[in-house]
């Protein structure tokens, strides 16, 4: 399955949640590849550092890769992999696109204020232009770096569940230290120690409704 993390606007988290989904599918025995399709290239300085961490054993494999040669090198790939994590920026680039192109799950994170959820609109229409070329595109929401406490994730959460394009999955990653310190040093959130009990049982549970919403069994 091809997962492509994007959106409209940066700042959401979306490098950090598709570091620790590649980790987490690879963690599961799936065969990952991790393709940083972002012109800040964070998740491959997270890849370059993470190698170091594990003494070169990512559990998954990592390319860089920009503009419509996204679609041609991940297309050229498919077949050695279970599964494709592709993060793009926060713009509408012709590398989000590309990656849209060929993509079963789009996943899009939104941080609990106005000028992130202004850009919905943009989302949606991002969305279902693409949609009319690759009509298998599935497209998820969910609040990502949310509050612990107060009405702003409630007010987001509802305002995605209007949307008629894309499904808003109603199970919130808060923002918690461990994914700044996991990130840095090139770890998964599952990987720190000692664990942060909140901040796995969140991710596993975001993970699990997504395979609920596309009627699949969850690796």
């Amino acid at each position: 399955m091809i997962f492509t993390t994007g959106g409209i606007k940066g700042g959401s988290g979306k490098t950090t949640f598709a570091t620790n989904l590649a980790i987490y599918l690879s963690s599961k025995g799936r065969d990952v590849l991790f393709v940083d399709a972002d012109d800040q290239g964070s998740a491959h300085a997270f890849s370059i550092q993470r190698e170091a961490t594990t003494n070169g054993n990512t559990g998954y494999t990592a390319i860089r890769q920009s503009d419509k040669e996204v679609r041609s090198e991940v297309l050229k790939l498919a077949s050695k992999f279970d599964d494709i994590v592709i993060d793009t920026g926060g713009r509408d680039t012709t590398s989000q696109r590309a990656a849209l192109s060929i993509t079963d799950v789009y996943l899009v994170p939104f941080y609990p204020r106005s000028l992130d959820i202004w850009t919905l609109e943009k989302v949606e229409s991002l969305i279902s232009d693409m949609q009319v070329a690759n009509p298998k595109l599935k497209a998820f929401s969910f609040i990502n770096r949310a509050d612990s406490q107060g009405g702003d994730n409630r007010d987001v959460a509802e305002l995605l569940k209007e949307s008629q394009i894309v499904t808003y999955l109603d199970t919130p990653l808060v923002q918690r230290k461990t994914f700044a310190n996991a990130i840095s040093y090139g770890l998964g959130i599952f990987e720190m120690k000692p664990k942060d009990k909140k901040a796995t049982d969140e991710f596993t549970a975001l993970y699990e409704a997504l395979f609920s919403a596309l009627k699949i069994k969850a690796y």
